[in-house]
């Protein structure tokens, strides 16, 4: 519609807006540089090619989940469920997994079905109760996790298929395919959040909800996508998580929401809504699995490391409300 590019609808100022997200992209990749650099020097080992592989597929997870979390912030929501629907869509995978049963094709598809299925639940229950997300996918989070253990029986399913394992196993060309995976997918959100009438209507939701209804938005419908969106990523992750640990794990992905929504905050997207890019996500995901890696070659244990990852969060967080109030 084009009433959406009106400046009541976004912001009247939305080209010094969009210099700043650019110039805090600037400063992220700054920042992940000198990182880098900084480790290279601590660790020789850290600036290897096999080390380098090892980060980007240990992030590829991460960084899947963190996607579909960006789009729900940016609607000013938030999906804590996502570690949950991680484990659910896992052991359904694993389900049809195994050996001489079905096609690979199979498992994908069901578990990716289990993934979309959770996240449209969560939209529907969040747009027809008007009850917060928060709340909301702080229930479906505990309901996912029951769900797995129900589904397993509280037992790993084990026994998957080569061509299952492959996916999250496997190489092309000598690039692992998580990787490959990570990449097509930074491409499709990328795509999808900047050029498509979607990505408008997602940025002109969290920017102004009123706004945006006035406007003619359907808004429930931007959200159930958002949502389902979140889920089918999430389910994604799952799938790969379960093929490279062979299993399906009813307990995997504890505090996976947490490490995603971190690598969003962290790459810029607003808690308040309105705000955030692919890029920014993608940069902060690998910063965190940088910092995480070159902590672990420095052998320092996860105590620690999990304090400096506390620290960097509230840092991110704090630079994004003073942003939002200088802004404001």
């Amino acid at each position: 519609m084009k009433t959406l590019f009106k400046p009541d609808l976004t912001t009247a100022d939305k080209p010094s807006r969009t210099r700043l997200r650019g110039l805090g992209q600037y400063g992220l990749l700054i920042a992940f540089i000198v990182v880098c650099v900084v480790l290279s020097l601590i660790t020789p080992r850290f600036l290897t090619v096999s080390n380098l592989m090892i980060i980007v597929t240990q992030v590829s997870i991460n960084a899947l989940l963190a996607f579909g979390v960006t789009f729900v912030i940016i609607t000013g929501g938030i999906d804590l469920s996502i570690g949950s629907t991680v484990a659910v869509t896992g052991v359904v995978a694993a389900m049809f997994a195994h050996p001489d049963t079905y096609p690979v094709i199979v498992p994908v598809l069901v578990g990716l079905a289990a993934g979309l299925l959770l996240g449209a639940f969560n939209g529907l229950v969040i747009t027809k109760s008007k009850v917060p997300p928060f709340i909301v996918t702080l229930g479906t989070m505990t309901i996912g996790r029951g769900l797995a253990l129900i589904l397993s029986k509280g037992r790993p399913v084990s026994n998957l298929s080569d061509s299952f394992n492959f996916i999250g196993g496997g190489q092309v060309l000598g690039i692992p395919t998580p990787i490959i995976i990570l990449i097509v997918f930074f491409i499709i959100c990328s795509v999808l959040l900047r050029k498509t009438v979607l990505g408008r209507y997602m940025y002109a939701v969290g920017g102004n909800e009123q706004a945006a209804k006035a406007s003619g938005i359907q808004l429930n419908k931007v959200k159930m996508v958002v949502y389902t969106l979140c889920g089918g990523l999430a389910a994604l992750a799952g799938i790969l998580l379960t093929s490279r640990i062979t299993t399906g794990q009813p307990n995997a992905g504890v505090g996976f929401e947490l490490d995603a929504i971190a690598a969003a905050i962290i790459g810029g997207t607003s808690t308040s809504g309105g705000t955030g890019t692919m890029t920014g996500t993608l940069i902060g995901a690998l910063l965190i699995g940088v910092i995480s890696n070159g902590l672990d070659l420095m052998n320092v244990t996860s105590y620690y490391q999990q304090v400096v990852m506390g620290i960097i969060i509230i840092g991110a967080v704090v630079l994004d409300s003073l942003n939002q109030h200088k802004n404001g």
